[in-house]
């Protein structure tokens, strides 16, 4: 008598996005902590990395690239997985979680069925960035704390500025 192996049904599934081209979608319900996918690719040096994409748009924000350490980048877009179609958001539901060189996406609360996977890009800012680079970078999730880019550090409002979090009631 034959044992047939039972596969578990498929924790997430890529499909279009609200948010931005395709995205991860759970399939099923993932507990908080768990770790969904890793996110796999080429492993190219940051100058690699750089030459790849030095002759792209510059109003192009879309890579597929991760940074692991000061020597390795990931390139998804060679040999990659799911995880590169993970997005975005200012508030989200993953994070990243880099591990002997290795990155993981894990749950940062428990997602619901449907519920699209997302994580804080924290796309790091250059000193020769372009004038408009937030507009590139700009983010789409929605979120009443959206800080309206990917890119970290968030931008400080112009001097004298009042902002929506700034309270009125004196602090006692």
């Amino acid at each position: 008598m034959s044992r047939l192996r039972q596969v578990d049904p498929p924790q997430i599934e890529v499909r279009s996005s609200p948010l931005h081209g395709l995205g991860v979608f759970a399939a099923q319900r993932i507990r908080k902590g768990m770790r969904i996918i890793e996110y796999l690719g080429e492993r190219v040096s940051h100058a690699e990395a750089d030459r790849r994409y030095e002759d792209k748009d510059a109003n192009d924000a879309h890579t597929f690239l991760f940074i692991v350490d000061a020597r390795t980048v990931i390139d998804a877009g060679v040999a990659g997985n799911e995880a590169r179609f993970v997005n975005h958001a200012c508030e989200p539901n993953c994070e990243s979680v880099i591990e002997d060189r290795r990155v993981f996406i894990e749950a940062v609360r428990t997602i619901e069925p449907g519920e699209e996977l997302t994580y804080d890009y924290q796309i790091q800012r250059e000193a020769d960035d372009l004038p408009d680079v937030d507009a590139v970078f700009a983010c789409r999730c929605g979120s009443a704390r959206c800080r309206g880019s990917m890119l970290w550090p968030p931008r400080r409002p112009p001097p004298g500025t009042r902002t929506a979090t700034r309270s009125r009631t004196p602090r006692r």
